[in-house]
């Protein structure tokens, strides 16, 4: 049952699907990946947690292949990677903990105890601190990473979910899911100054290189709010496709990608406009959506075909497809400036038959 399906006030059945982790029975111990040595590769790698198989795959995005495989905890919901490369952080939504990844090592080398429900997770611009939503226990978690412990919590709205940054690192927005809102975080006493009302089921976040807007995917009224961060207020609402989950925006800020869960296609929304310029077919219940550093390619997570859908950004359309584990949901890819780490082997004894 999610953390939404406990609460006495309904939400739309397909919010509720979202969030609902339809975890396998038992939990499963962290245990490592490859043993993985050498020098930092200057080539990103995209992070995919897999929800129902307690896994994260690792895929080389020069190659569009799979080359590695990490166990987590229960329900691995979301990744986030440091601006460095050198650890992944994965939220066990059935586990209520977080798994830290170190890349170069290829294994989980802690396990920090959350809130209720962690679904989603943002690492500060600056690398010191990651903040975990808890969907069932509408707080946020905030995990120093020098030492991989929780430093901080504090409640926010009903059912958070997407979390994202400005890009000086000042303010964390928030999407609340259950009630319709953006909460505006100032980061450094971690308080609310601004709540920013927006469409229905608010799921996923993200914001514009430069800062001044950010790109919030309303679930059920099939929507993405545009919020400016100047003023914290919609300045645009973009129709999207039946049930708008992942978002991501590409480098140069010109295109929003929204994946459409219910809709099984990609909206691309030209941002100069705020219109919808195109819709890509993807694969079965579209989910997280990341980009490569160079914007040449966006990476969509396939939830019901066990797969990464992989669009040309220059022609909006499939180029490949990549086989993961079973559920895939968040992906994240390493930052152009980090150091990634070269993967050199698939880690086939630590994924489930």
């Amino acid at each position: 049952m999610s953390g939404l399906g406990r609460r006495a006030a309904p939400v739309p059945a397909l919010l509720t699907a979202l969030l609902a982790s339809a975890l396998p029975a038992g939990a499963h111990a962290a245990t490592a990946g490859p043993a993985l040595p050498g020098g930092p590769r200057l080539r990103p790698f995209a992070y995919v947690a897999e929800l129902h198989s307690d896994s994260v795959s690792v895929v080389d995005t020069r190659t569009g292949r799979l080359v590695g495989s990490v166990r987590v905890g229960d329900g691995p919901d979301s990744t986030a990677v440091t601006p460095d490369g050198s650890r992944v952080y994965v939220t066990d939504s059935g586990a209520d903990t977080v798994s830290v990844i170190d890349t170069r090592r290829g294994e989980v080398v802690a396990t920090v105890p959350v809130g209720d429900e962690p679904s989603r997770a943002a690492v500060s611009p600056d690398g010191r601190r990651v903040y975990v939503a808890n969907v069932a226990s509408d707080d946020v978690s905030v995990i120093d990473t020098r030492n991989d412990r929780v430093v901080d919590t504090f409640d926010v709205g009903d059912a958070p979910l997407g979390l994202a940054f400005l890009p000086d690192g000042s303010r964390l927005y928030v999407a609340n899911a259950g009630s319709n809102e953006v909460w505006v975080i100032g980061t450094r006493r971690n308080r609310v100054v601004r709540t920013v009302p927006v469409g229905e089921g608010p799921t996923a976040l993200a914001v514009g290189p430069k800062g001044s807007r950010v790109y919030v995917t309303n679930l059920t009224s099939g929507d993405v709010s545009v919020v400016d961060t100047r003023r914290d207020e919609v300045v645009a609402t973009v129709g999207a496709g039946e049930g708008p989950a992942g978002v991501a925006v590409l480098p140069d800020g010109r295109r929003v990608y929204v994946a459409n869960t219910a809709g099984n296609d990609v909206t691309v929304i030209n941002t100069r406009r705020n219109e919808v310029v195109t819709t890509v077919p993807v694969g079965r219940e579209p989910n997280g959506v990341a980009v490569t550093p160079d914007g040449s390619r966006v990476y969509v997570t396939d939830f019901a075909d066990d797969e990464v859908s992989v669009i040309d950004t220059r022609r909006d359309r499939v180029v490949d497809t990549v086989d993961v584990g079973d559920g895939p949901t968040g992906v994240a890819i390493t930052a152009s400036r980090g150091r990634t780490y070269g993967w050199r082997k698939r880690d086939t004894a630590s994924r489930p038959g």
